[in-house]
């Protein structure tokens, strides 16, 4: 068999022949007359379809006389010579791009030192230490990828594969392995499904396979470039399905001789910067299309759902051929590797869904008020959170509680559902309460033929009173994954949560309140199906009034986000439900303020700056943030020093030589390292929603210690994750960079993923700190009005687990404004909620700075320490100004801010090159 260097020089001899070849004909197609030169393209377009005729033909002829390796090798060749053929292409759009580049560089000349800082990163990815962080990595991403993906259907127990099968669809040949954007990945050089299912020992229909390459379907790759990522985020997505017109009565003859059974992939593409519509979460017609033609002759139909985002599948239960169905997410580069051994049986599926599925998307009251909506005297926009805490399942539950019928209608598959191939039994014990916890013990038995993991769920109901506290009528508590087991072993798993997790936000006494009443607690395959429960009763109401970890005094602080809104009730879903504002709605003089905040010139002494006290950045290695040397070492730094260091924010801190201070190195994404800005050669994982799908905490933290170990390799101190915001609609544009419509979910799996990371060094930062679930007009101030209590219950909940649970470093506020204030200069989330209540004591960074809105000064003076600004410049000049006006006050909170950020750089290994 010929090496992969001995093909591409094959490649290169051949293009290049076909280009002297061509150059030589172009010259004598210019010697011609017009009217010979007319009739030679036109003989030259014949001959060139009838050699691909005559080419196809002989591909035919051959391949039945081909072994497997021979088979994959003639497709290695193959895609080698188009990536080669098309090089010049991609130097093109890279030339058009550098040229469009210099072109804004020019315009922007007073900011170029802020972008050249960016583009001129370098890392450490060449050595053998990160080689071997991107092998480990490797394994990390597929046993993610193999315990994310969802078995949704398997009637006829048409998988485990048993023969060949056809392999219908272009979307087959690009599997959508991540997102666009700053939560996007590397995935060049991933397996196809085509290998993968080659490497399986699956036989598939190679002539399908050929009939599709003719009608153009390739398998592009993903060079995981800057300009490919800014595309993805600026388009939101991928190629459509194309009219099946290629599946002719003769091939699907073929077909149908080959194998009654066929895999159809569907899927679609999320992005940073856009969000998606309900009809883009629908079959098109031309992937109807395709599945009309595929049931007609197929017996056995297996749809691959290929999405980040929750699509309406109803089109599952319309064909009697579609037997089963298979949830892969946006598996990461080793996907198409893990789908084929699910396909196979060599892995059983044990994922579970973090999302509702409903029939109809819009059926979520969160949908009604989705969508761009703007004031009529303001250049702002606005999004009502009027659905209160009804989100996902808590919606479906409560919403049609004691109706079956209307459950069914409207939920096709529930929170936490999903199959196995096998069976398991459970014996669940009562819950036991010991103090302030309760604690189920579940025994799971494997009683099929054949091993497996188990998900236990378990949740807890709340006595409603109709008017009262809004409830949901049920939420998760707790979850537990078993090892695997084999056919007959057994396993008892413990769920353990705290009492006052049942306890709900009082908004009017500014506290938790658990009611008194009985509080069901179940254990559940899924949301929808109890295995079995028990009764806990509250005798008397039990007031927390104060943050048990911390002490802090908890208060009503988010007043101004409720607005003068209606939020939805139980006590009347009618009355109640949300409406799409009318586009009449203006910002009151109140909100105008609170958009833009002034600040009053403090009296007192200004810090001291410029001092000349002997320390450096390594004498204070190893120094409690509280203790009085700080102060004399930050004495010792000038103003423009302090406004650089706060300034700086964007993927690399400023350095100050003379003081021992040097860059700490930040960057994204949650599905692996990610420089958008300069090349970096880093592993790729599966995006947060296949992680969360896992629901095994101990496979999240997996992908934190490999990422750990990878920045340790490159020399990156900070990376931006994980990002845990909730999937608030199935249209959100990152939902596949989020983990799941739940907020206890999301808080655990952030929380292994950070604990992951920082225990190898490696600093996260909890993002987007808040209610970044939306892309239409996030990135323009957009103005967020939520209740108080589902702020708390769902919003603000996975960063608190974060928080209490794996102690991160560091945390990105979001781009919105709540209730008219920035997240990144709100005091109330900033100081009252992350670092008073939940005893946060790390640095908070903005998102990256696009607009006014995102004022550095109500940054520094409200707990913001750093300002992710890619172009710092300006940012630079408004925080001198206001530290000119105000040298007193704003002078402390910059000093503050500053000492955060010294703080934080002295325990990264940025301090290993002092």
């Amino acid at each position: 068999m010929a090496t992969r260097k001995e093909i591409k020089q094959d490649a290169v001899a051949r293009v290049k022949d076909e280009r002297a070849a061509g150059k030589a004909r172009k010259a004598e197609l210019e010697a011609m007359s017009p009217d010979e030169r007319t009739a030679a393209k036109a003989a030259d377009k014949a001959a060139a379809t009838e050699a691909k005729a005559a080419a196809k033909a002989e591909r035919a002829e051959v391949r039945p006389t081909l072994n497997r390796a021979q088979r994959r090798e003639l497709k290695r060749r193959a895609r080698v010579y188009r990536k080669v053929k098309h090089r010049p292409r991609r130097a093109i759009g890279w030339g058009v791009t550098a040229a469009a580049g210099i072109g804004v560089i020019a315009l922007a000349a007073p900011y170029v030192g802020g972008i050249m800082r960016i583009t001129q990163l370098e890392f450490s990815d060449d050595t053998p230490e990160a080689q071997a962080a991107r092998d480990a990595a490797t394994g990390v991403a597929e046993s993610i990828s193999d315990e994310g993906m969802v078995l949704l259907k398997n009637d006829n127990d048409v998988l485990p594969l048993d023969g060949g099968v056809n392999v219908f669809s272009f979307a087959s040949f690009n599997l959508r392995l991540g997102g666009a954007g700053s939560g996007g990945s590397n995935t060049a050089g991933a397996p196809t499904l085509y290998e993968a299912l080659e490497a399986q020992g699956v036989d598939y229909n190679t002539d399908l396979y050929a009939t599709m390459e003719d009608a153009g379907a390739a398998h592009q790759g993903d060079n995981g470039n800057f300009v490919s990522q800014m595309v993805g985020m600026l388009t939101g997505g991928g190629e459509n399905e194309p009219a099946p017109d290629y599946l002719t009565d003769d091939v699907l003859a073929q077909a149908r001789s080959f194998s009654d059974t066929a895999i159809v992939v569907i899927g679609n593409d999320g992005a940073e910067g856009a969000d998606l519509t309900q009809e883009q979460l629908q079959l098109t017609e031309a992937e109807r299309d395709l599945l009309d033609k595929v049931t007609s002759v197929m017996d056995h139909v297996v749809v691959v759902v290929n999405s980040g985002n929750q699509m309406e599948l109803g089109f599952l239960d319309e064909y009697p051929q579609i037997d089963t169905a298979v949830w892969m997410g946006t598996p990461g580069p080793q996907g198409a590797t893990s789908l084929a051994k699910i396909l196979t049986g060599e892995v059983n599926p044990s994922g579970r869904l973090t999302d509702t599925y409903a029939y109809d998307v819009a059926s979520a009251p969160s949908t009604e008020n989705f969508g761009d909506y703007n004031y009529t005297n303001a250049k702002r926009g606005f999004l009502d959170y009027e659905e209160g805490i009804y989100v996902g399942y808590r919606w479906y539950e409560t919403r049609y509680a004691g109706d079956e019928a209307g459950y069914a209608d409207t939920v096709q598959f529930p929170f936490g559902y999903g199959l196995s191939y096998t069976d398991f039994s459970w014996d669940v014990a009562e819950p036991a309460i010991d103090g302030d916890t309760i604690s189920v013990d579940v025994a799971v038995t494997n009683d099929g033929a054949v091993a497996g993991k188990d998900v236990v769920e378990v949740y807890y109901s709340a006595p409603y009173t109709d008017g009262g506290i809004e409830k949901s009528a049920i939420d998760l508590a707790g979850y537990a994954k078993t090892s695997e087991l084999a056919p007959g072993a057994s396993e008892t798993v413990t769920v353990t949560f705290d009492v006052q997790d049942m306890a709900s936000w009082d908004t009017s006494a500014g506290s938790y309140l658990l009611e008194a009443g009985d509080y069901e607690i179940s254990a559940r395959t899924d949301v929808h199906t109890p295995v079995a429960s028990s009764t806990v009763a509250v005798v008397d109401p039990v007031v927390y009034d104060a943050d048990p970890d911390t002490g802090t005094a908890y208060e009503s602080r988010f007043g101004y986000a409720e607005g003068d809104l209606t939020y939805l009730s139980r006590a009347d879903w009618d009355g109640t439900y949300p409406a799409a504002p009318d586009g009449t709605e203006t910002a009151s003089d109140a909100l105008l303020e609170r958009m833009d905040p002034t600040y009053v010139a403090a009296s007192g002494d200004a810090p001291t700056y410029g001092a000349d006290n002997g320390l450096t950045l390594s004498d204070m290695v190893g120094v409690d943030y509280d203790d009085p040397q700080w102060d004399a070492f930050l004495d010792q730094l000038t103003v423009d020093e302090q406004v650089d260091l706060f300034s700086y924010g964007a993927y690399a801190t400023k350095e100050v030589d003379r003081l021992g201070i040097p860059s700490m190195t930040m960057l994204d994404s949650p599905a692996g390292l990610n420089s958008l800005f300069s090349p970096l050669d880093a592993a790729a994982y599966p995006s947060e929603i296949v992680v969360a799908s896992t629901w095994n905490d101990e496979l999240a933290y997996a992908l934190g210690e490999s990422v750990g170990h990878e920045a340790n390799a490159y020399g990156i101190q900070v990376w931006y994750a994980p990002g845990m915001n909730i999937h608030r609609t199935a249209m959100g544009g990152r939902d596949f960079e989020y983990f799941s419509e739940d907020p206890l979910v999301s808080g655990k799996m952030a929380a292994a993923i950070v604990r992951g990371s920082e225990d190898q060094g490696v600093l996260t930062t909890i993002k987007h700190f808040a209610l970044n679930e939306q892309e239409v007009n996030a990135r323009t101030g957009e103005n967020i009005f939520v209740s108080e209590q589902a702020l708390r219950e769902i919003y603000l909940k996975p960063f608190e687990i974060a928080v209490k649970e794996s102690d991160p470093a560091g945390a990105m506020s979001s781009f919105l404004n709540i209730g008219g204030s920035w997240a990144g200069g709100n005091a109330d989330l900033l100081q009252g909620v992350l670092r008073d209540e939940w005893g946060f004591d790390g640095f908070v960074s903005t998102d990256a700075v696009l607009g006014g809105w995102m004022n550095p000064e109500d940054a520094a003076r409200n707990g913001n320490d750093l300002m992710l600004a890619v172009l710092p410049t300006a940012t630079v000049n408004t925080t001198k100004a206001a530290v000119k006006a105000d040298p007193v006050g704003m002078g402390a909170s910059l000093r503050d801010r500053v000492h955060t950020i010294l703080y934080t750089v002295a325990k990264t290994s940025a301090m290993d090159s002092q």
